[in-house]
C-alpha cells in the first residue's frame, strides 16, 4: 500500500539537513544543499510510490512478498517522529536484510530506538529483517557502537602533506591489476577470519566506471603497481563530493611508504570546495 500524507522532496530536504552534523554546514550554501538534498530523496519518494520498481526488485531479490511489500513507507513512530522507512539487503544479499530509515521529521534519539524497531518489524514483517539502520551526527548512542562512518572534511583541508618521492599517481587505463587487488582484500580477510567482507573490493564494472569517469588512478611505488586510489564526483548527504570509491594499498607497500600497515579501505567523503 502506498503511504499517505508523503512529504514532499523539499520537505524531506528539510528534515534531512536538521540530522547533520553541525561542522558541515558551512561547506556548502544552505540553498544549494537543500536542492542536492531534495535530489537524493527524491529517489526515497520513487521508492515509496513505483510499484512498477517495486515489482522489478521483488523480481530481482526474489524472496517471496509481493511488489507492493517492497515499497518504501512513510509512518508516523512517535506524536512528534515520522520515518521512511525502506527494506534493503546488505551488499545485495538476501540473507542480510535490514530496515534502513533513510530520513526522520527530527532527528533521532535513543529514546526513538524501541519505536522504531517495533515499527520497522510491522511495516516489514515479511522479510525477517533482524536490524534497522539510522544515520545520525551523535558521537554515540548508549549501549550501541556504529557500523558505518561517513568520513568527511574539505579537499583544502586535506592536502599539503608530505609525499615520499617514490609514491605517485598514475590514471588507471583498464583491469589489468584487479586480480592483485582481489589478493589484497583477500589477505586481510585472512588476517582478520572474525570480520570478513568489512572491505571489499569494487566491482569490475565499478571500477570501470571511476575508469571511464577518470578519476581512478594507480598507486605507483618505486615504479611498481601498489594500488587503487579513486573518487566520483556525486553529492553526499547534499554536499558536492568527490566520494572515494577505492582506496587500496597492500600492508606490504603500506609498511614500506608510511610506517605502520594501513587499513586496505579509507571510505571518505570530501566535499569539492577548492577543486580536486
Amino acid at each position: 500500500m502506498i503511504s499517505e500524507n508523503l512529504p514532499t522532496a523539499a520537505e524531506l530536504a528539510r528534515f534531512s539537513l536538521a540530522a547533520q552534523h553541525p561542522r558541515t554546514l558551512n561547506w556548502c550554501p544552505e540553498p544549494e544543499r537543500l536542492a542536492n538534498l531534495a535530489e537524493e530523496h527524491a529517489f526515497d519518494l520513487q521508492l515509496a510510490t513505483d510499484l512498477e520498481l517495486a515489482g522489478k526488485r521483488a523480481d530481482f531479490i526474489n524472496v517471496g512478498p509481493p511488489p507492493e511489500a517492497y515499497l518504501n513507507r512513510w509512518i508516523g513512530v512517535a506524536p512528534d517522529l515520522d520515518a521512511m522507512l525502506s527494506i534493503r539487503f546488505k551488499g545485495m544479499d538476501v540473507t542480510k536484510p535490514f530496515v534502513d530509515v533513510s530520513v526522520t521529521s527530527r532527528p533521532v534519539t535513543v529514546a526513538d530506538l524501541p519505536a522504531l524497531v517495533e515499527a520497522a518489524e510491522r511495516e516489514y514483517q515479511g522479510f525477517n529483517a533482524p536490524r534497522i539502520r539510522i544515520w545520525s551526527a551523535a558521537e554515540t548512542f548508549s549501549d550501541l557502537r556504529p557500523d558505518q562512518r561517513v568520513l568527511a572534511a574539505p579537499l583544502a583541508e586535506l592536502g599539503g602533506g608530505e609525499v615520499a618521492p617514490e609514491l605517485s599517481l598514475k590514471p588507471t587505463a583498464d583491469l589489468s591489476h584487479y586480480a592483485d587487488a582481489q589478493a589484497a582484500y583477500a589477505a586481510v580477510d585472512a588476517a582478520h577470519p572474525k570480520h570478513p567482507g568489512q572491505a571489499g573490493l569494487l566491482s569490475e564494472e565499478d571500477l570501470q566506471d571511476t575508469i571511464d569517469a577518470g578519476t581512478m588512478f594507480n598507486v605507483v611505488w618505486r615504479g611498481g603497481w601498489s594500488g587503487y586510489a579513486g573518487t566520483l564526483a556525486k553529492a553526499k548527504n547534499g554536499l558536492p563530493a568527490q566520494s572515494v570509491q577505492e582506496m587500496l594499498l597492500p600492508r606490504t607497500h603500506a609498511a614500506t611508504v608510511s610506517g605502520p600497515p594501513s587499513p586496505p579501505c579509507w571510505p571518505a567523503t570530501c566535499p569539492q570546495t577548492d577543486g580536486c
